[in-house]
């Protein structure tokens, strides 16, 4: 097994080579990345039920297949977007040719998290790559089945390209201590402050995708039934280990009443009348995990399940009904807990939204036009969902990151490239004709009056001041 240093090694001599610049080797490297989600399929899926209880069909949705997708997007369009764009040349600098291009930052350190072990790591490192960068990959080691199967599958698929360095904090300490082209991290609030005060040691640009507490707002003029299908779908995926998924749900009474209603049905629809005996619902990542989640359960109200087993880690979808000052109000719950909160209405949600850290997504589940204008106008998030929670992920035109504390920087198709990329200013002007003599001293009056008319901004000419000539 090679040392951290080793592997970084590695990665900054592929990539000073030169070999990752071209787009033939870019489009190589992406074409291996789905054939070894295509191929080693089996195996990623079995790791990810050992690690989290994933059921194959989930795991292929928001896994394996996600970045199959993500890779091919890219493959697509990446010569067009790699395509120079010209830029507009003042009269001042012409005959001239001005133009940018996105050029490879060398190479970049992924820290993935647990919950989407494979997701979350791969996703990135498919930009990454298509932006001509090497990669130096490290796995959560809270996923550790995860963690075995990229560390031996990546080396044989992705030669030179990427990098796998396993371990837990001991061995993202090294990694940190080095220096990186660029660091992308997904993770927790704790860990991402560790990540920026190493980034700052080398002045390293960072990419922080985080989490929060999303909120869903529900109200009177929706389909309460489908909405709750849709919302407990997308809190209780994955058992709740979902970074978009809806954390807390605002409503007004008479909507919370009958929504609770619906959403026992819509658990019971989708995990059956025990989730314990459910291939479909996964199970808690740790014990450490799952004994917070227990806590927080324990020290609200709980409306609906709340049944769990230490022993198997499963924790059932769960309901609350939250008093002010709870726990499980006060931080991410990442886990299966849902509470529901009264709200006197649309104002009141949006003042308790705005209250807190800005949330990575936000949920509006309404027909009311001016209901969904005033969320749009009135709150700031990472993404903005109607009727619907965390599909905008699978939307590959659209950017995924936070805002604030929820994250800073975006990534997916196009932005993921812009992400891992420098965009380049390139200037070029003949020598002939010397239109510079224009500007070069001795200056003249008649220098000046040119000078003053080529580069003056348009529009109303400014009061004259005093003379000073």
């Amino acid at each position: 097994m090679q040392t951290v240093a080793a592997a970084v090694a590695r990665a900054r001599e592929v990539f000073g080579s030169g070999t990752t610049r071209p787009l033939a080797w870019r489009l190589e490297q992406l074409g291996s990345l789905r054939r070894m989600l295509v191929q080693r399929r089996r195996e990623f899926a079995e790791a990810l039920a050992s690690d989290l209880g994933k059921h194959e069909t989930e795991a292929q949705l928001t896994e394996i297949g996600f970045v199959t997708a993500e890779a091919a997007h890219l493959e697509k369009h990446l010569e067009a977007w790699l395509r120079p764009r010209p830029a507009s040349v003042p009269l001042a600098v012409q005959p001239a040719k001005a133009w940018t291009e996105l050029t490879p930052l060398g190479v970049v350190l992924v820290i993935g998290p647990w919950n989407y072990p494979l997701q979350l790591l791969l996703a990135p490192l498919a930009g990454a790559l298509a932006a001509g960068n090497t990669v130096v990959l490290k796995p959560s080691e809270h996923a550790p089945a995860t963690s075995a199967a990229l560390a031996r599958w990546v080396p044989e698929y992705l030669q030179g390209a990427a990098e796998v360095v396993e371990g837990g904090i001991p061995e993202t300490t090294e990694l940190l201590s080095i220096r990186f082209d660029h660091i992308f991290f997904t993770g927790g609030e704790v860990a991402a402050k560790v990540v920026l005060r190493a980034a700052a040691e080398h002045l390293t640009p960072v990419t922080l995708e985080l989490g929060g507490k999303s909120p869903a707002y529900v109200d009177a003029s929706t389909d309460l039934a489908k909405a709750a299908k849709r919302l407990a779908w997308g809190r209780f995926m994955n058992a709740g280990q979902t970074c978009v998924a809806p954390d807390y749900i605002l409503a007004t009474e008479d909507v919370l009443v009958p929504l609770e209603r619906e959403l026992v049905k819509a658990i019971g629809a989708l995990f059956g009348p025990d989730s314990a005996r459910s291939a479909c619902y996964g199970r808690i990542v740790n014990d450490r995990h799952f004994d917070r989640l227990a806590a927080l359960a324990d020290s609200s109200t709980v409306v609906h399940g709340g049944e769990r087993d230490a022993d198997s880690l499963h924790f059932a979808p769960t309901l609350l009904r939250p008093a002010p000052g709870d726990a499980v109000m006060g931080e991410e719950i990442f886990g299966p807990l849902l509470p529901l909160v009264p709200v006197s209405g649309r104002d009141e949600a949006i003042r308790m939204i705005n209250a807190g850290a800005k949330p990575l997504a936000l949920y509006v589940f309404s027909n009311d036009a001016d209901t969904r204008r005033a969320f749009a106008e009135q709150t700031s998030s990472g993404a903005l969902c109607f009727d619907v929670p965390a599909v905008h992920l699978m939307v590959p035109g659209l950017p995924f990151g936070g805002v604030g504390r929820s994250g800073m920087g975006a990534y997916h198709g196009e932005h993921s490239l812009r992400t891992f990329s420098h965009e380049r200013s390139t200037l070029a002007k003949p020598l002939w004709p010397e239109t510079l003599a224009l500007i070069y001293p001795p200056y003249t009056k008649t220098k000046h009056r040119i000078i003053s008319t080529l580069v003056a901004p348009a529009g109303k000419a400014p009061a004259p001041g005093p003379d000073r000539s």
